[in-house]
């Protein structure tokens, strides 16, 4: 009896070893099949003539984030409102803003840091009213309909020129449309004014059918590059990768225009001169100056004051300059 007793207590201890191996093995092979895995990264367009447009036609996100076993995920929006509404539920990795929704996103404390400027701003957005219009001069704008998409660098644009004519966003009628909307209310006489950016300006302009309205002062609209923020804690070197590449394709455009343009011009159906034109009259820029950060604090003191957002904060404090020192080793 006791030698069967030894048995199957032999037997019992095989089984409960054989059994934690199999745990082991399996669990070993599960973590790895897990780190296997391609992480996937979602890189969002947001309007507009962008090097994330030149990177993604030539591959270059691609190619460099296999390199990580990262798969590349892409979406469009046609402004940053409805960018952040995605990015709040962790659906945008890495994209743009430009000011008027990268500072709304930052004074509600949504989770990105700015990594990045898109460029100085300088001939990013305008007013343009249809030709032969009402409308000659900023000081016409009271009373009428200005279309706008709430919440973007050309609602931040049209506060501070209405500002510099002593008006103010009370003195006239907000239109609350998305670019192609107010496109089509545009054309069909329905707006009075629009607050706008490239590539409609120059596509209404060169056709015939706008005005862009003179503006008192330089009025600046840079732009900021982003990553989420606990995207970039756990993916430093992904974010470091993003940044080269958009360099890479910001310095081929400048280098190649007439291809750039030709790429552009395939995405938004324009002409290419007409692309060429807006691509060359203000280079990208990734690093952020003075002069920049001077820009958006601005912006933040205009908005804070006529209530669009509810507090003044300080910009400087939201650039995190780490992932394009370690890029560029700066």
């Amino acid at each position: 009896m006791k030698k069967y007793s030894n048995y199957w207590l032999a037997v019992l201890f095989f089984i409960v070893s054989a059994a934690s191996l199999l745990g082991c093995s399996l669990a070993s092979g599960s973590n790895l099949t897990k780190k296997n895995e391609p992480t996937e990264v979602n890189v969002a367009i947001n309007g507009g003539l962008n090097p994330l447009i030149i990177g993604r036609e030539k591959g270059w996100f691609e190619e460099e984030f296999a390199k990580y076993n990262v798969k590349v995920k892409w979406s469009e929006f046609p402004s940053g409102p409805p960018l952040l509404e995605s990015l709040a539920s962790n659906r945008v990795d890495l994209s743009f803003l430009g000011d008027g929704a990268l500072i709304a996103g930052l004074e509600k404390k949504l989770p990105f840091e700015v990594i990045g400027q898109t460029g100085t701003g300088e001939s990013a957005v305008r007013i343009i009213v249809p030709t032969n219009g009402k409308v000659e001069k900023i000081e016409d704008l009271k009373g009428k309909r200005i279309g706008v998409a709430a919440g973007t660098t050309g609602h931040v644009y049209l506060i501070k020129a209405l500002k510099n004519h002593g008006l103010s966003i009370n003195d006239v009628k907000i239109i609350n449309l998305q670019p192609d909307d107010a496109q089509a209310a545009f054309e069909t006489k329905q707006l009075d004014a629009w607050a706008t950016w490239n590539p409609y300006i120059t596509n209404n302009v060169d056709k015939g059918t706008a005005i862009e309205l003179k503006v008192n002062g330089k009025i600046l609209a840079p732009g900021g590059i982003i990553a989420r923020t606990d995207f970039g804690k756990e993916h430093p070197d992904i974010v470091e990768a993003y940044l080269k590449i958009y360099k890479k394709a910001a310095d081929w455009q400048i280098e190649n225009p007439d291809k750039a343009a030709e790429i552009y011009s395939a995405e938004t159906k324009l002409p290419v001169e007409m692309v060429k034109k807006i691509i060359t009259a203000e280079p990208p820029n990734m690093f952020y100056t003075e002069q920049g950060i001077k820009a958006q604090q601005d912006s933040i003191k205009t908005l804070a004051k006529v209530g669009y957002i509810k507090r003044e904060f300080q910009f400087k404090d939201h650039i995190n300059n780490k992932y394009i020192n370690a890029a560029f080793k700066k």
